[in-house]
């Protein structure tokens, strides 16, 4: 990985390219991150920034964070997250990186934590096919049906489908195309969607598989 940010997602809109085509971007608040913490094979044994984001009141902050960013001489700030760089002797600790990290035409990878939707059947969580709308059939529209185990095996296999805990739960999505970056907002669009909801915190880094 050679560089990363940590963003805020705006929501979608889309750009008109020069030939009149339309894109679906995702538009990302992109820092700025300052780095606060700088982690050496020699004391830790990888090499890795710590980037914060998002300011912070200073008397909403632990004091083992607010000892934290003093010792690193930024502001108290709401979220931290470390990226394992290739080279990180560019960075030292206080230096701010912003949106112009990226440019227009980078493949990136963003995470996020997508929207929850609760405790969900089979139909909504895994696609399951509904019975048949018709009269005989029954109040079991949307029951999973048969589970297919009589005398033997008596029991359930793994994996099956089933109803449970839907959403709510880390997602990467790979080779994201970067449209447009606006430096003085910090702002940076990429073409298509990206998990979670307005507002969610993001993490975007070079794409590993470009």
């Amino acid at each position: 990985m050679k560089k990363g940010i940590i963003g805020k997602k705006l929501g979608m809109t889309q750009i008109f390219t020069e030939d009149g085509s339309v894109i679906p971007v995702t538009v990302i608040e992109a820092g700025p991150c300052p780095v606060t913490q700088k982690k050496t094979v020699e004391t830790d044994g990888y090499e890795a920034v710590q980037l914060a984001f998002g300011e912070l009141r200073e008397k909403l902050t632990n004091k083992p964070r607010a000892g934290h960013f003093k010792k690193a001489g930024v502001k108290a700030m709401r979220h931290l997250k470390e990226f394992r760089l290739d080279d990180i002797s560019a960075l030292n600790v206080g230096d701010v990186v912003a949106a112009d990290t990226f440019a227009s035409g980078d493949k990136v990878d963003i995470t996020g934590i997508t929207k929850g939707h609760g405790y969900s059947g089979v139909v909504k969580r895994w696609n399951a096919h509904k019975l048949r709308m018709t009269h005989g059939v029954g109040p079991v529209h949307r029951q999973p049906g048969s589970m297919g185990a009589n005398s033997s095996p008596s029991r359930i296999f793994k994996n099956k489908i089933m109803p449970g805990q839907y959403g709510n739960e880390q997602v990467t999505v790979l080779n994201l195309e970067v449209v447009k970056v606006d430096t003085e907002k910090n702002l940076i669009a990429v073409k298509g969607a990206v998990p979670g909801a307005k507002g969610g915190i993001v993490f975007i880094r070079d794409s590993v598989k470009a």
